[in-house]
């Protein structure tokens, strides 16, 4: 029997997914987080055998939270579930130590599989993504300019795209306004930029909205 950990701050995505998992005879829904401090202490709390986990949640995020599992859960196999597209944060959560990326809208077909194989310490992400991964790792590949940046430089960078406004991220995130102008003064300076007028325009033109 799997026992996964389903990761994501909204209750009716939640319910969908264990409505999923309840038709398979192999998987179980051990337990739910809707925030990643509450990841963190479940993981504490009780096994599982596969972190089931969202990008955006409040607090500390996708992101911060796979940076610590793959420190203190190492052998924790994670499948990251978002409504990110693949060309935003699949490559980064791969590289912070997640074994799959599957987004919401496959998650329906895809699901189970992905669990599946993931729980096998097997890497899942879908065969058009997976082929661009090949393509990437050719030498002579232009790798996309934002790729210089952190995690959280191009997390914060896709929301000033979005329009959300210094203080507003803050809040959403958790951080105080001061170091999120000091990333917003990171991307520019990393990127060549001078205003976020550049920033929603490379944004747009590459496309990273979701």
């Amino acid at each position: 029997m799997i026992r996964i950990l389903v990761a994501d701050d909204h209750p009716i995505v939640r319910r969908g997914l264990v409505k999923i998992i309840d038709e398979t005879s192999d998987i179980v829904v051990a337990g739910e987080a809707g925030s990643g401090e509450e990841v963190l202490n479940r993981l504490k709390q009780d096994n599982y055998d596969l972190l089931l986990l969202d990008i955006s949640m409040p607090g500390k995020d996708g992101i911060e939270v796979m940076e610590h599992v793959n420190k203190y859960f190492s052998n924790l196999p994670v499948l990251v579930l978002t409504i990110h597209p693949e060309r935003n944060y699949a490559v980064r959560m791969l590289r912070a130590g997640a074994l799959g990326y599957l987004t919401k809208e496959r998650a329906p077909y895809e699901l189970i599989e992905a669990i599946r194989q993931v729980a096998r310490k097997r890497k899942y992400v879908s065969s058009n993504f997976a082929n661009a991964l090949d393509f990437n790792s050719n030498e002579g590949i232009v790798r996309p300019l934002h790729e210089v940046l952190s995690s959280r430089e191009f997390q914060i960078m896709c929301m000033i795209a979005e329009g959300k406004t210094v203080s507003g991220i803050g809040r959403e995130l958790s951080l105080s306004v001061k170091t999120v102008s000091t990333h917003r003064s990171h991307i520019l300076a990393k990127m060549g930029m001078k205003n976020n007028s550049e920033i929603i325009r490379y944004a747009v033109e590459n496309k990273l909205l979701v």
